[in-house]
């Protein structure tokens, strides 16, 4: 098995990370960062609780080698607060209680900060359609939605 020494930058924070070619990014934030926000449930990509901000955009980090994201800026939901503050996004979570098992939740959220980021003022078409690779199992996606808008608006 092959090694490689890489270089990720992951919540504006370098790191020197020794790993397997073969291992996923999702592998290495959990495994060697201690970063387990990024959930694995369905090993395919087809859920979303992996998800992730590559250079700002949304990806399956168990899919993406993390040979893959070296030199390139990685957004883990441990790194969207401000310290003790969250971000604006969450509070409308909290908020609007938009979280039940927490499993989804990571995803959601960094899909949703993709999407206020591209689309500061998104339609619920374009919250749905944004959302669409993200499952949730507790929810009927309703207070999701809300919470998204309601980010959107700068409200909690």
């Amino acid at each position: 098995m092959e090694k490689k020494t890489i270089s990720l930058s992951v919540n504006g924070q370098v790191f020197s990370v020794s790993t397997y070619v073969h291992k996923t990014l999702l592998e290495v934030l959990r495994e060697d960062l201690g970063l387990t926000g990024a959930k694995e449930s369905c090993g395919e990509g087809a859920c979303g609780s992996c998800t992730v901000l590559l250079d700002g955009l949304p990806v399956r980090s168990c899919l993406l080698l993390a040979v893959e994201a070296e030199g390139r800026a990685i957004l883990t939901i441990e790194g969207l607060a401000s310290g003790p503050r969250l971000h604006p996004i969450q509070e409308a979570f909290v908020e609007h209680h938009a979280i039940q098992c927490g499993f989804c939740t990571p995803g959601m959220i960094l899909t949703a900060k993709a999407l206020l980021d591209d689309t500061p003022h998104p339609t619920e078409k374009e919250i749905r359609r944004a959302l669409s690779g993200n499952i949730c199992r507790c929810t009927g996606y309703t207070k999701i939605v809300e919470a998204i808008k309601a980010a959107s608006r700068g409200e909690p």
